[in-house]
């Protein structure tokens, strides 16, 4: 868990008739780095992301190369790249975006780990596994961590792969019992070559039907095994870019029961 401990910040939340104490300056950082000594994930087959300083005539924006500062250009794709937070613009002709859509950052959210069935060559989330898992619980942010958990979900390149996916079902179950924002170490809800149907997706949002349009998905986080299932005070972080996806930070604090 990480933390500084220069000033305490703790906060007393109320939810569902309990009070909780959440220190604020403990937490998981449950996003995956992108760039530096972060080798990163890569998927939908596309080449690693790329920093660069700014080349202009004889100046070059590397302070090792005499720059008098380092001004570098990133070049990446949010749904490849990074830990990311994706609204209904990813599935629809007009390119809503996130940062216009989502109107809350502080939720309190459900941790599940869940082992995907293996049904002939894919390895899938069914909706009964995650009833199972929830036990009646109907969190409006919830987080799933596919197993086994191995540290390569940090630098694995998963296109070509067929990695594990949500069943549309189970997707579709999620927004019947109201949950808003869901959160999945995997590349995408779907399956990676599905003809282009992107049916959880489309489950979760209710697309066409109806417009969850403040609802989002969340991609490529990393959960480590020290972080137990059950439930925490998240913090969503996303960067302010008008897209269908941007890269984002959720923050996990623990909850402790002070009734």
């Amino acid at each position: 868990m990480q933390g500084s401990n220069s000033l305490r910040l703790q906060i007393l939340l109320k939810y569902n008739q309990n009070s909780y104490q959440v220190d604020l300056n403990s937490f998981y950082d449950i996003s995956i780095p992108m760039g530096g000594k972060h080798t990163g994930v890569k998927a939908w087959y596309l080449e690693s992301p790329e920093i660069s300083p700014v080349k202009d005539g004889d100046f070059i924006g590397a302070v090792a190369q005499g720059s008098s500062v380092n001004f570098r250009n990133i070049s990446f794709n949010p749904h490849s790249h990074i830990t990311h937070t994706e609204c209904m613009g990813h599935i629809h002709e007009t390119v809503f975006s996130v940062n216009e859509n989502m109107k809350e950052y502080y939720f309190v959210t459900e941790l599940i780990s869940v082992s995907p069935a293996e049904v002939n060559e894919d390895r899938l989330i069914s909706k009964e596994q995650l009833q199972q898992q929830l036990n009646g619980k109907r969190p409006k942010a919830l987080i799933i961590r596919t197993l086994p958990n191995q540290n390569d979900k940090l630098t694995q390149n998963y296109s070509h792969t067929n990695p594990t996916y949500l069943h549309w079902k189970a997707a579709s179950w999620l927004n019947e019992i109201g949950v808003e924002h869901l959160l999945i170490d995997t590349p995408s809800v779907d399956r990676e070559q599905d003809e282009g149907e992107l049916k959880a997706h489309k489950a979760f949002w209710g697309y066409p039907d109806t417009a969850r349009l403040h609802c989002t998905i969340s991609e490529f986080v990393f959960i480590k095994n020290e972080i137990k299932d059950g439930m925490y005070f998240m913090n969503m972080q996303t960067a302010p870019i008008e897209n269908d996806a941007t890269p984002s930070r959720p923050i996990l604090h623990k909850m402790i029961l002070t009734d």
